[in-house]
């Protein structure tokens, strides 16, 4: 009698785990997931900055008398800049300084972080709330300045991939993702 079996050993089966295994680890390391999801919070960011900025844009344009320090139509009198977090460590305005005011209010009638009256736009807020950072925290977070008609809007960057882009943006603020009509303010 012939008698063949059919299967695979336990060195073969060893063998293609141990081969699986190493595959694996070459793909996470070139991947590298951590650096992938703040390269996602970082376009979220971006994103965020641009939809404000935009709607900031279209409020200037439509309103006769616009006024980018509050509600009332109030101007900037002087410079002066509101974070949705506190930070000692990345200064908004490029100087010694961090933001005046913290404000985690994402009401867009005034008295948000943003403080700009965008329920003045004749055809309505083109934004239903502020958007927050995605993690709004004393290292992350979203910031403006005004003074009187200019103004900038900023995110702290955490991807390598990001914060290399917000050093060439053209504004004051290292490590900060810079938009606006001046963002040398």
């Amino acid at each position: 009698m012939n008698n063949l079996k059919k299967g695979f050993t336990l060195i073969e089966l060893l063998i293609v785990i141990a081969i699986l295994a190493i595959l694996s680890v070459a793909v996470i390391l070139v991947l590298n997931p951590a650096q992938l999801i703040k390269q996602g919070r970082d376009a979220t960011r971006v994103s965020d900055m641009a939809a404000i900025n935009s709607a900031i844009a279209v409020y200037m344009s439509d309103v006769d008398s616009p006024g980018i320090g509050g509600i009332n139509n109030a101007q900037c009198a002087s410079p002066t800049y509101t974070c949705t977090n506190t930070t000692s460590s990345a200064p908004f305005n490029g100087g010694s300084t961090s933001c005046t005011v913290t404000n985690a209010s994402t009401t867009i009638n005034g008295t948000g972080w943003v403080t700009v009256d965008l329920t003045k736009i004749s055809a309505g807020a083109p934004l239903s709330k502020l958007p927050m950072d995605p993690v709004n925290s004393t290292s992350y977070m979203y910031a403006y300045g005004c003074n009187l008609l200019t103004y900038k809007l900023g995110a702290v960057m955490e991807s390598t991939k990001y914060a290399s882009n917000a050093t060439g943006d053209g504004g004051t603020s290292a490590g900060w993702y810079e938009v606006g009509n001046k963002i040398d303010l």
